[in-house]
């Protein structure tokens, strides 16, 4: 499926699959490694082939898409979400930052955004300074999600161990009321790992297709998926070591060990497979 594209700029670019829908749903890039180049899109199939649009937004840089062409891009998305019943999005981190930043242009109803950010901006948060690196042309009143509060409802998806980013989605929560917090422990950061090491993260992307996103049906995925999660039982051991619970770290790493022998894979994770 060849996407058409609605914005073509240079440090942002939007593309769309599916045109001529009523529903529309919205991703957006998440912070690279290696930022500096647009990347070749492709259709979220749980989504095109409900019949919805699908629109996605990238930044070139790992500017959570507050730039010179921010305004302009969305007043392009103002005028594109105009002919749509309905609009949802999913964003990971600086992605999952976006569907809060753009939610007004988009006209958007239900989020799920995993492990946000509030903003960069050091007068914002000063607590969170992971993302310094990346805020030095980030304008602190174009990017300030208090200011664009509006009627969104949907989840926010957060490792519990990752003090951070809880901070963030409870600053989030203060600027849109309707956002709830699924704590999905050990899940990382982005906190749907142990969704997608498990195959799951297809369940995850169907709850925004239903008239609301159900919390407890969200957290259910994550607690049948990490029985199973080599992933979410490292994480385990590592938080218990640092609390001190000695004899369940072991447990936990032995478990972890047991899933990556199961599955053929090395002791760092790797598949063992030809990629």
């Amino acid at each position: 499926m060849t996407p058409e594209r609605l914005f073509d700029g240079d440090l942002i670019r939007a593309s769309v699959f599916n045109p001529g829908q009523d529903r529309l749903f919205v991703s957006f890039r998440q912070r690279l490694d290696q930022p500096g180049a647009f990347g070749d899109p492709r259709p979220v199939r749980s989504f095109t082939d409900k019949g919805m649009t699908h629109l996605h937004l990238q930044a070139r840089w790992n500017d959570w898409y507050i730039n010179d062409e921010t305004e302009a891009l969305e007043a392009v998305l103002s005028a594109f979400a105009g002919a749509f019943d309905h609009a949802c999005a999913m964003g990971f981190s600086m992605g999952g930052y976006a569907a809060f930043r753009f939610a007004g242009a988009l006209r958007l109803r239900q989020v799920i955004a995993i492990s946000p950010q509030y903003s960069i901006a050091p007068a914002h948060v000063p607590f969170d300074r992971r993302y310094r690196d990346c805020a030095g042309g980030f304008d602190a009143a174009l990017g300030d999600l208090g200011a664009r509060g509006t009627g969104l409802e949907g989840l926010i998806l957060a490792d519990p161990f990752r003090p951070l980013d809880i901070r963030n989605a409870r600053l989030i929560q203060g600027a849109f009321p309707g956002m709830r917090l699924a704590r999905l422990a050990a899940g990382g950061h982005p906190a749907t790992g142990v969704l997608g090491e498990t195959g799951r993260f297809g369940k995850l992307q169907a709850q925004l297709t239903k008239p609301g996103v159900p919390l407890r049906r969200v957290i259910m995925l994550h607690r049948n998926a990490r029985r199973q999660s080599a992933k979410y039982w490292r994480h385990l051991a590592a938080r218990a070591r640092k609390t001190g619970r000695t004899a369940l770290a072991e447990t936990a790493l032995a478990r972890a060990e047991a899933l990556h022998a199961k599955a053929g894979r090395g002791p760092g994770g790797e598949t063992g497979k030809p990629a």
